[in-house]
Parts: structure tokens; C-alpha cells; sequence
């Protein structure tokens, strides 16, 4: 969804994406107004939220597009009805067998027709922390997914936590196996800037520095590799591209 990205950074068929950050980074909601974005571009999602229930999702991603707090019951309603054969939800939350978000996967692959998987968590698959070659087997089992179908899957997966959440943390502060990075296409790790948001809080700080990063740290077939600074709009929830710029008009590109 914004413009100064277009050309560094794509999500293509057939690839699978983890996107990465500490935990409360804002992952999620990244992910929801982006995914308003592919679908105003032609694209359809389903999105598999075991953390979020579905009412919520979709209350955050209306909000995104409404581009205000209160969007109002037309709004709302039209929202509803354009995201019809678009988006489609997932309706389970807390710990999912593995073996049965593969299989939800291919049923809206195949038939949904959906373009991209968004599966909002790795740690919500029923793996262990350490069951490296189970992780290892089901991010291999996506990217098989992603081939097979011609999709793009987006896998939101947890940084381990450190003392200083200062600094973004890269593609080798991944949970888990290493098996995860190495396999998938490209790797998107969400930073959210708390330093700032202190110091603002104090009546310190710079308002023109960055709320929030996207840094690739892996992009298998593309060219770059790099940050995308970001600043985030709290009435409507939209994150821009640039400080004090527009609201996004998400559904009308």
C-alpha cells in the first residue's frame, strides 16, 4: 500500500513470506492493511487468526480502510460487501494441529482460489519451541503449498526476546529451527520504535522520526534488501509513508 515500496519489495506467486517481529510489534495489523491492498488490487486472502478472533480482525482491517476511529454503518457495510469472494476468515482460535492448517491451506488454494494465506501464528501450530524438525517439516510443507497452488503464503513467526527492544531484531533472531529462514522466500521483520514513543510521552523526541520499520532481510527473487521507514495514524490504524502524510485511501488505489 505505499507507493515508495512498489518497486523494492513484491509478493510473488508461488513464494512464502515470514514476517517477524517481537511480540505487541504490530505484525498483525501491518498485515491487515496490506492485505485491504491486495485485494483492491485484484488479489483474494483468506486469513488463518489463531490469536485474533475473526470479528476482531475484520474490525481493525474496516477501521484501516474507513481511514477514521468511527467508520460509519454504511462504511461498514459496504466494506463488508466488497470484501465478498475476497477475503474469507478462519474461525479457530488457541493451538491448531499442524497436519490441520496444512489441510485448510489447501483447501483455499484449491478451492477458494485464494491468492494469499495469511497464518497468524507459527507458535499457534502445535509445535514446541524446540521440535525443530516438526517446524522444519511444516514451513517445508508451506512452501510445497505455495508451489503447487501458485500462492503466496504469510507466515507472522515471533523474534526471541531480548532485555533492549531498542534495536529490529534480523532474520537470525528467529525462534526456533533455523530451518525457517532458510527455507522460505523472503523474510519481513515489523519493528515498532518504543524508544520514540517514550521520549514523545516526555515531551522529548523527534515526531519526524519513523514509528515503525519493515526491514527485508531476504527477499529470494528480488533485488533488494533494506528498510522501509513507516509512521503510524492511531485514529486509523493505518501506518503511511511519510510524516504528516495522507490517510490511505486503501479500497481505491
Amino acid at each position: 500500500p505505499w507507493g515508495k515500496a512498489e518497486f523494492l519489495m513484491q509478493f510473488r506467486p508461488a513464494e512464502v513470506s515470514v514476517w517477524l517481529g517481537y511480540n505487541g510489534h504490530g505484525k498483525s495489523l501491518l498485515l491487515g492493511q496490506t492485505v485491504t491492498s491486495f485485494m483492491a488490487q485484484g488479489e483474494s486472502a483468506i486469513i488463518l487468526s489463531f490469536e485474533m478472533k475473526p470479528v476482531a480482525t475484520l474490525a481493525r482491517m474496516t477501521r484501516q480502510a474507513a481511514m477514521c476511529r468511527e467508520p460509519t454503518i454504511d462504511f461498514i457495510n459496504k466494506y463488508a460487501k466488497w470484501t465478498d469472494d475476497k477475503l474469507w476468515m478462519y474461525d479457530q482460535q488457541g493451538t491448531v494441529n499442524g497436519d490441520r492448517v496444512l489441510n485448510v491451506c489447501r483447501y483455499a488454494a484449491k478451492v477458494l482460489k485464494v491468492k494469499h494465506i495469511v497464518i497468524d501464528s507459527l507458535m499457534k501450530c502445535g509445535f514446541n519451541e524446540d521440535d525443530y524438525n516438526g517446524q522444519k517439516g511444516f514451513v517445508d510443507q508451506l512452501c510445497a503449498i505455495a508451489k503447487d497452488f501458485e500462492v503466496h503464503i504469510h507466515l507472522v513467526h515471533h523474534s526471541r526476546k531480548r532485555e533492549d527492544e531498542s534495536k529490529p531484531p534480523g532474520k537470525m533472531d528467529a525462534k526456533g529451527t533455523g530451518a525457517i529462514i532458510d527455507q522460505v522466500d523472503n523474510c519481513i521483520t515489523v519493528f515498532r520504535n518504543k524508544k520514540k514513543e517514550v521520549q514523545m510521552s516526555m515531551g522529548q523526541g523527534d515526531p519526524e522520526m519513523y514509528d515503525a520499520l519493515m526491514v527485508v532481510d531476504k527477499q529470494r527473487h528480488g533485488e533488494w534488501e533494506g528498510n522501509i521507514a513507516l509512521w503510524y495514524d492511531v485514529e486509523s490504524l493505518q501506518y503511511l509513508s511519510a510524516f504528516c502524510a495522507p490517510r490511505i485511501d486503501l479500497m481505491n488505489p
